[in-house]
């Protein structure tokens, strides 16, 4: 008897142009004081080499408003391992969600971010999510999940991202 295990691929590209330094996006990145202030504003915390640990903690407003939709999340919701960092070009880490114990069953997935930068002051951010074997994963940070309350993934973070470093303030800010 045979039995055969089917696999998928799922990579998820997100690209967007923001006004500002490849310096100050990368900061942007992998600074919690900045990570802090857009996005779902876990707090980031980066090994920068090559084997270094990378981990999201929630901040307390995160805590609160998950806490107010029923939900109770950990310290550390997303945690992975820096596999190459290029500051502030290229940085590739796994990835693993750990606020859903559904997801949270699911294996690493790849993150990279490439900066590259352009004319005019302008400069692209590209996310590349490998996402095999992890299709609750990938619904959640495509933002298929958004009309739910899940958030909008990917696209909302980077969309928040560029607004916060061109405008100085994030979606949040009245």
């Amino acid at each position: 008897m045979t039995t055969t295990a089917e696999t998928s691929t799922i990579t998820q590209v997100y690209r967007v142009y923001i006004r500002a330094t490849p310096e100050a996006i990368w900061d942007a990145i992998t600074k919690p004081e900045w990570t802090e202030r857009y996005g779902y504003t876990g707090l980031v915390d980066y090994d920068l080499r090559p084997g270094g640990s990378y981990q999201v903690r929630a901040t307390e407003p995160f805590k609160a408003a998950s806490a107010a939709q029923g939900y109770q999340i950990p310290e550390v919701i997303i945690d992975g391992e820096v596999l190459e960092a290029d500051p502030p070009r290229k940085l590739v880490t796994t990835f693993r969600m750990l606020m859903d114990p559904e997801i949270a069953t699911e294996p690493f997935t790849r993150v990279t971010h490439e900066i590259i930068e352009g004319s005019n002051g302008v400069c692209s951010l590209t996310l590349t999510h490998e996402l095999d074997g992890a299709p609750k994963l990938a619904a959640l940070v495509s933002g298929q999940l958004w009309g739910q309350g899940a958030g909008g993934g990917h696209a909302w973070v980077l969309s928040d991202l560029k607004t916060l470093l061109e405008t100085g303030k994030s979606f949040a800010d009245s």
